[in-house]
């Protein structure tokens, strides 16, 4: 999700790379999951959400998009986003006690927080986002293991590739004029790398860059 704002309006005004030191430790988050709750459709997953989530956490994918997920329009392309459900609007995964009941395989953008990312020159750097998070007095802590994600270099690859792959995608749905087009373009990204299932004896990202590598001439007929 594209967010049309001044960094320097939601953030320290430092970007930061994987190996920088941030003040965003957050003690292990005791007692709070203000970030859990109420927070609309912001939660966007990508695919890898999607195998960490079946793959990991051992959630079906039937049962995952019945029951934690719903599909919403993000600037033109549909994806799908953590449902935030009940009276206090909170992700389905949370426990009586407030606690995650998927920690360890949690969705990028949670394992991210409450860093954000800035995009630029086909790659990224991250950003502290200041008024974000409930916790006073954050410690510091290397962006790499705040993240806490095995292959880091390799994933890092992946969401660039993903993040400019799906700017392609909403620039022609958004721009076609074609709403059956817009249609079929959509279907095809859900289906090709969501709603089909990935293999859990594979590797993650070998089985994603096929997709991609499958979708890669409709994307040229995209930049055309």
């Amino acid at each position: 999700m594209r967010r049309e704002v001044r960094m320097e309006d939601i953030s320290d005004g430092k970007l930061y790379r994987a190996e920088d030191l941030v003040r965003a430790g957050c003690g292990g988050c005791e007692g709070c999951s203000a970030c859990c709750r109420h927070m609309g459709e912001s939660v966007i997953l990508d695919p890898l959400d999607i195998y960490n989530l079946n793959i990991g956490a051992k959630v079906g994918l039937g049962e995952l998009f019945s029951r934690y997920l719903e599909l919403h329009v993000v600037d033109g392309v549909i994806l799908p986003t953590m449902k935030m459900t009940g009276e206090d609007e909170a992700c389905g995964f949370l426990n009586e006690e407030g606690r995650c009941r998927v920690h360890a395989h949690r969705p990028g953008l949670c394992r991210l927080f409450p860093l954000g990312r800035f995009y630029e020159d086909g790659g990224f750097r991250y950003f502290l986002q200041t008024g974000e998070c409930r916790k006073k007095n954050r410690s510091k802590v290397r962006v790499s293991h705040f993240i806490d994600i095995p292959d880091l270099k390799a994933n890092e690859a992946y969401v660039a590739d993903w993040h400019y792959f799906l700017l392609d995608a909403q620039r022609y749905v958004q721009g076609c004029g074609d709403q059956e087009r817009a249609k079929q373009v959509n279907l095809e990204i859900l289906n090709r790398f969501f709603l089909t299932p990935y293999q859990g004896g594979r590797d993650f990202y070998g089985q994603f860059y096929e997709r991609f590598q499958a979708i890669q001439k409709m994307r040229e007929e995209w930049r055309r």
